[in-house]
C-alpha cells in the first residue's frame, strides 16, 4: 500500500490548505515496513523498481545460526527475542530486524540479515 505524499496535509502559515500539485510517480513508490516478528513463518513478496522480486518475511520462527568457533551454520529455533537495539518499541513488541538479540535453542544470537529486506534472519552466535 502506497504512502502518502508527505506534507500535504499540513496547513500554510496563514492558515490555508495546502492542495498537491500532483501524485506520486511509480519511482517514488514506498511502502510501509514488514516489522518481522516471532511466529509461524510468513512471506511477503514485493515487486521491485524494473520487475524484481523483493522478499520480506512478516513472521519467523527459525534463524540461521552460526557458531565463529567452528564455522558452521545451523538451523536453529528462536525461543524468543531478548532486545533490539534499534527501537524501544520493537524490543516491547518483539520485531525482529538487523542487530536484534535472540534467544536460540543454540543459545544467545545476535542477527546480522535484515528479515524485513532480506527475507532470511542470519545470527552469530554470542559468548
Amino acid at each position: 500500500m502506497p504512502r502518502a505524499i508527505e506534507n500535504l496535509r499540513k496547513r500554510k502559515k496563514t492558515g490555508g490548505r495546502r492542495v498537491a500539485y500532483r501524485k506520486r510517480r511509480a519511482f517514488e513508490k514506498d511502502y510501509y515496513p514488514a516489522e518481522t516478528e516471532l511466529g509461524e513463518t510468513s512471506i511477503l513478496k514485493r515487486r521491485g523498481r524494473g520487475g524484481s522480486m523483493k522478499v520480506a518475511l512478516k513472521s519467523v520462527d527459525f534463524a540461521n545460526v552460526v557458531d565463529l568457533s567452528t564455522p558452521k551454520a545451523k538451523k536453529s529455533k528462536i525461543l524468543n527475542v531478548i532486545g533490539n537495539p534499534s527501537n524501544r518499541d520493537y524490543q516491547r513488541r518483539k520485531v525482529i530486524t538487523k542487530g536484534a538479540i535472540l534467544e536460540t535453542e543454540m543459545g544467545k544470537a545476535r542477527v546480522v540479515s535484515r528479515p524485513g529486506q532480506q527475507g532470511v534472519v542470519n545470527a552469530i552466535l554470542m559468548k
